[in-house]
C-alpha cells in the first residue's frame, strides 16, 4: 500500500513521475523505481507492486551430503556444540570443494531437526519411548526384573473339600523379561 500511496498523485491527479521522485528526498524512492512499480501496477494492479518472496525461500545451496554430515553430528552422543558442528562441516566442506557454511547456517540446520529424532539421537530409545510413545510399555531389561500377574475365575465346577460345588480360580505369575512358554504362543 506504501507503494501505491507513492504512485497515486501520478494515477489520479497526473502529477509526473519526476517531480514525485524529486519531493521522495527522505525516502529515497528513485525515478526509475517509480516507473517500475507503475508499469507493474498497469500491468497486474496493486497485487503485482507487492514485494514479491524469493524463489529460492527455504532452499540450501549446499550438497544434500554435507546437510546430512551436519544433522549426524547433531545426533551424536554426547551432542556436541554448536560450534563444534560447524567447525567440523566447514573443514569438510573445504576439503571437499564445497561452499562453506556460515555459523547460522549450521544452527538453523541443527534446530530445524526433530525433536523426537533428537531425543532418540542423543538420550536413547528409553527415552524416547518414555516421551513419545503414546502407551507406556514397560520391558524388563534382566529376569527377574519385572514379573506379570493375571487372575481369573474358570468357567468349569468343581467339588470342594466340604463336597459344594465350586468355581476355581487360575492365577499365572510370569516373568516378563523370559516371556511365556514357547509351547504357550
Amino acid at each position: 500500500m506504501a507503494r501505491y500511496e507513492l504512485l497515486a498523485p501520478h494515477l489520479h491527479e497526473g502529477v509526473p513521475l519526476a517531480r514525485l521522485a524529486a519531493g521522495q528526498g527522505e525516502s529515497g524512492v528513485t525515478y526509475r523505481t517509480l516507473q517500475r512499480w507503475l508499469a507493474a501496477y498497469r500491468r497486474g494492479g496493486l497485487e503485482a507492486l507487492a514485494r514479491a518472496g524469493r524463489k529460492d525461500k527455504g532452499l540450501r545451496r549446499f550438497p544434500e551430503e554435507l546437510v546430512s554430515f551436519i544433522e549426524g553430528m547433531a545426533l551424536r552422543r554426547p551432542r556436541p556444540s554448536v560450534a563444534t558442528i560447524h567447525r567440523q562441516a566447514a573443514s569438510v566442506a573445504a576439503a571437499r570443494g564445497w561452499p562453506i557454511p556460515t555459523y547460522w547456517t549450521v544452527h538453523k540446520i541443527v534446530s530445524s531437526l526433530d525433536p523426537a529424532l533428537v531425543t532418540l539421537g542423543v538420550q536413547g530409545a528409553k527415552k524416547y519411548r518414555e516421551t513419545y510413545e503414546l502407551v507406556y510399555r514397560r520391558e524388563a531389561a534382566k529376569p527377574n526384573e519385572i514379573w506379570q500377574a493375571d487372575h481369573t475365575e474358570l468357567d468349569i465346577w468343581v467339588i470342594d473339600d466340604n463336597n459344594s460345588p465350586a468355581r476355581p480360580w487360575l492365577t499365572v505369575i510370569e516373568d516378563d523379561h523370559s516371556g511365556p512358554c514357547p509351547k504357550a504362543r
